[in-house]
């Protein structure tokens, strides 16, 4: 029996692409699975039944689910995702944060309702999700929780500012509740995905593919193992997984050892010792994530 057999598992954003694929591999191991989806474009527009399509698939392969159409960028909305999951199922294991739209333009051009729209969606929408499961994970001990980066956030791409800061705000949010969450068995890690999916179709510069048939090697499936490792019971908290076409690797922030000017630091001796300052050659690792216990 897979240890996913009867968790219950939200996955938000599931009607396509990284979530979707997400979804399907949760209830093929036994998962009780919210398939989330406002079903609408990557832009956030509209509304549809793309989340009713994945729960066809899911039960057309023997697995339980059921369809939410909520936006996570509404509180309500938000709520109402873990209200039906409790409803249905009785409780809530794992949350999988994975929802998101992009309004992409250089800084200079976006307006700032579409730097807030996406904020909404993305930072403000992984909050009002997790802040709604998260009592019931506090309550019983147990809990399962991913968030959903970017290399966009954690490296930086042209023309998304908006998608970048929220992205690395994932990692902000995550390190904080990996610290109040490690009482309680509430493990939380972040995930820095590449695939072909509707929305990389649309970033500008990328090759051209058929989002329902993405190229072999860039299947949002090759991303999913992460996720799952990510939700299993003997999962770390506080870390960040990259995942593409089947590679898969970690990342993390670095400090230096730095330089103590002292009580009487001045600009100009800033200056003196600047090299040494930036200097990053021996940098290890910053404030280590709790570790989780056994």
């Amino acid at each position: 029996m897979s240890e996913f057999e009867n968790k219950v598992v939200i996955v938000t954003g599931a009607g396509g692409g990284l979530g979707r694929a997400h979804a399907l591999e949760f209830a093929r191991r036994g998962a009780k699975v919210i398939v989330n989806d406002l079903g609408g474009s990557v832009h956030g527009d509209g509304g549809g039944d793309m989340a009713d399509k994945v729960v066809d698939e899911i039960k057309a392969e023997g697995g339980v689910a059921i369809a939410n159409k909520a936006s996570v960028s509404d509180k309500a909305g938000a709520k109402s995702i873990v209200d039906d999951a409790v409803a249905e199922f009785g409780t809530v294991d794992i949350l999988v944060n994975n929802a998101g739209i992009l309004r992409d333009k250089s800084f200079k051009k976006m307006t700032l309702d579409e730097w807030d729209i996406v904020m909404e969606v993305h930072m403000n929408g992984t909050a009002y999700v997790t802040h709604a499961a998260w009592p019931i994970m506090y309550e019983k001990n147990y809990g399962r929780i991913v968030c959903t980066s970017s290399g966009s956030g954690i490296w930086g791409n042209f023309g998304q500012s908006n998608y970048g800061a929220a992205k690395m705000a994932m990692l902000g949010f995550m390190n904080v509740l990996a610290l109040e969450g490690a009482s309680h068995n509430i493990r939380i890690n972040c995930l820095g995905p590449g695939a072909a999916t509707r929305m990389t179709a649309t970033v500008p510069g990328r090759p051209d593919f058929d989002p329902d048939d993405p190229p072999a090697e860039r299947a949002p499936a090759l991303v999913t193992p992460a996720v799952l490792f990510m939700c299993t019971d003997d999962a770390p908290t506080g870390m960040v997984f990259q995942a593409s076409s089947g590679n898969f690797s970690c990342a993390q922030m670095y400090s230096n050892e730095g330089v103590k000017l002292g009580d009487s630091a001045t600009f100009e001796d800033f200056l003196a010792h600047k090299d040494e300052i930036m200097d990053m050659s021996a940098a290890s690792p910053g404030r280590q994530a709790p570790r989780p216990s056994s």
